[in-house]
């Protein structure tokens, strides 16, 4: 990554945990549409970059728990694939309310970095096809850029397949 952004107008919890870990990225900001039908694909557009760079952060409830998952913005969760990877009989998709609360951010902007809860966090294993991918900054229209290899190190995640 060409540079480090830090603090300023873009400080989220997710680019405070980034500079505290020492983590180069590139802030990405682009101009949300609240029209928008889906955030990712949304910002991959508005940024130019193919969707299968761009990664939405998804929370699951394992039940025991709350967990992320973390694919593609042009895939989908698969949630059997996810709960395999989790070591869990079975997952389903986290009430928004919950994910808002545990995450600290807003549904279309919840950074799987930086969240006010450290949780189990997978993310898919195609997000090392690339040199660089694109993670939600912590509120939509700000999406951070890095090496798949430091998000998987900031978020302590494992890595599967688990989009589809």
């Amino acid at each position: 990554m060409a540079r480090k952004e830090r603090g300023g107008s873009v400080g989220t919890p997710a680019t405070v945990a980034l500079g505290n870990a020492g983590i180069a990225y590139a802030v990405r900001a682009y101009e949300h549409d609240p029209a928008a039908e889906s955030f990712g694909l949304e910002a991959a557009e508005a940024l130019g970059v193919e969707p299968g760079r761009v990664l939405k952060t998804l929370l699951v409830d394992t039940g025991a728990g709350l967990a992320v998952g973390v694919v593609p913005v042009d895939r989908t969760l698969d949630l059997k694939a996810m709960a395999s990877a989790l070591g869990v009989k079975k997952v389903a998709m986290a009430d928004p309310a919950a994910a808002e609360r545990s995450s600290g951010y807003v549904v279309g902007g919840i950074s799987p970095i930086g969240q006010k809860r450290a949780l189990q966090t997978v993310v898919d294993s195609s997000a090392h096809e690339h040199e660089t991918v694109l993670v939600s900054g912590g509120r939509r229209g700000l999406d951070l850029e890095l090496s798949p290899s430091d998000l998987v190190a900031v978020t302590r995640a494992k890595t599967g397949p688990i989009a589809r």
